[in-house]
């Protein structure tokens, strides 16, 4: 049981959790002058992509996550509609997750924008005030070393430091004390709980429960008859405000996968398997980034009908050779049938492992691959001699294809030899418009250049912040404190302010 717990709720509201504001597109506009204070929607910018996060300006508009961005331009035409930039959201995730990391040993991670911290375990807080004093000082280092914001919820438990932190959105902090719960979350929505989807709360309704209180009168027996003995047991502890889950510091990835949405249904088989090496390799990218190998490859398939096929291969050991995974992929592929169209395609490897182990398939696969090259070079010098003993004609040279167009996704970063720095606005009919700023700069201005113009290559997205994390790493204010440190210093922490870009 957690430090000073009665019923599963701790004595002081020493458990934190932060959730980003709009992650995606602040970082968005932080690193793009032009777009600060404008709606910004970011996720697939094709036809059939679906928004990732939506700026708070362009939620005004109704665009929220998970939502098509088809529907998205329909309600909000004039927002900047951009691909991700997932380097960009890491290295800020990195920034923030380090700030954490100061408060307390235990920092439980769930997505690049979301943590709990366990402020009793890094000895910063004890009470009330203290956590206070942790969350709010959090939300200031946050500003100064990204630009960016976060809201914050502390309370007893995780259940409701996650429920504080919504009620904190945006760029707030809630803190519930411990023996308030059961007022406040009485009259809320049954769906705020943890597990309760949109089945179980459909479930739930028809049972004439629709809010918390409805379950905690219920009483345990009637939703375990409802929902089955673990479900409903855990219900209605949870609506009596109990919850007893520890924070736990490391969360192990189970799986690394990528996959794509087609703007337009893929029939030729050939072009299905291109995509599949594809991806197959940028999932290689990201399980070798990530440190990680894995014994056991998916693919998955979304036809045009959007049902979608998973199919899996479990090899001898776990490996982090492309030739492997391609290999195991094109194999998965062979047993699912295209026919119609695919909509979607995506490869994964799960069975994740902290070692390679010399994979016997990529060996053979390297060797059937230099065997079929040489036979290649031996047909192709055989039918070279054919043509040129025959009828005495010159070998006809092949006509070499012309070079693909480079694409230009919205959002994406640039630099140009004489203009430096920018992001692409927009591309078509040959053309790419290119906005130059950078996070500290003011708003630039917009040019236009050939698709295929030399001066003007992809590149890494600049940081949002420059030095500023030296500066607060340095600040006394932003080492952790224990109570009785913080108590004795906190007219001086008062008094200090750190300023933020």
């Amino acid at each position: 049981m957690p430090y000073g717990s009665i019923d599963g709720v701790r004595s002081a509201p020493t458990i934190l959790h932060l959730d980003m504001d709009a992650f995606y597109a602040a970082a968005e506009q932080a690193a793009k002058p032009s777009l600060r204070g404008k709606p910004v929607v970011v996720g697939g910018i094709g036809t059939r992509g679906v928004v990732a996060t939506a700026s708070y300006e362009a939620r005004r508009f109704g665009v929220h996550s998970a939502m098509p961005v088809a529907q998205a331009r329909r309600l909000c035409p004039n927002a900047a509609y951009l691909m991700p930039r997932f380097a960009l959201y890491r290295s800020v995730s990195e920034q923030v997750m380090e700030l954490l990391g100061r408060l307390s040993p235990l920092v439980e991670p769930l997505s690049l924008d979301e943590a709990f911290v366990d402020l009793e375990a890094g000895g910063v807080a004890d009470d009330s005030v203290s956590a206070r004093r942790a969350g709010e000082r959090l939300r200031v280092d946050i500003r100064a070393v990204t630009g960016l914001t976060g809201s914050v919820g502390l309370a007893g438990s995780k259940m409701l430091a996650k429920i504080a932190s919504e009620q904190a959105k945006p760029d707030g902090l809630v803190l519930i004390e411990p023996g308030t719960e059961r007022e406040l979350l009485g009259p809320m929505p049954v769906r705020i709980l943890p597990g309760v989807g949109p089945a179980t709360g459909e479930h739930l309704r028809r049972a004439g429960m629709t809010t918390v209180a409805d379950l905690a009168e219920a009483g345990e027996d009637e939703l375990v008859r409802l929902l089955g003995k673990a479900h409903g047991v855990s219900l209605y502890q949870m609506a009596l405000g109990h919850d007893d889950r520890p924070v736990v510091a490391e969360r192990d990835a189970k799986s690394v996968s990528v996959e794509d949405t087609f703007e337009v249904d893929l029939h030729d088989r050939v072009r299905v398997r291109n995509e599949v090496v594809r991806l197959s390799d940028r999932c290689v990218q990201r399980l070798r980034a990530a440190g990680r190998s894995g014994r056991t490859v998916v693919l998955k398939v979304r036809r045009y009908d959007f049902s979608t096929l998973t199919r899996s291969e479990t090899l001898r050991g776990p490996t982090d050779d492309p030739t492997v995974v391609r290999e195991a992929a094109g194999r998965l592929l062979e047993s699912v049938d295209t026919t119609g169209g695919v909509r979607l395609l995506g490869v994964g490897v799960t069975g994740l492992a902290d070692f390679t182990q010399e994979d016997l398939f990529a060996q053979a696969a390297g060797e059937r691959a230099e065997a079929a090259e040489e036979a290649e070079d031996s047909e192709a010098g055989e039918a070279g001699k054919a043509g040129g003993a025959g009828g005495g004609g010159e070998p006809v040279a092949p006509v070499p294809e012309p070079p693909p167009e480079r694409r230009w996704l919205a959002g994406q970063d640039v630099r140009h030899s004489v203009y430096g720095a920018g992001w692409v606005q927009g591309s078509g009919v040959g053309r790419v418009t290119v906005r130059f700023e950078e996070p500290t700069s003011p708003p630039g201005r917009v040019r236009t250049f050939k698709v295929d113009d030399p001066d003007l290559v992809p590149s890494d997205p600049l940081p949002l912040v420059r030095a500023a994390g030296d500066q607060v790493g340095s600040s006394p204010a932003s080492r952790p404190k224990s109570p009785s440190e913080a108590a004795a210093s906190e007219e001086a922490a008062s008094g200090e302010a750190i300023s933020s870009p």
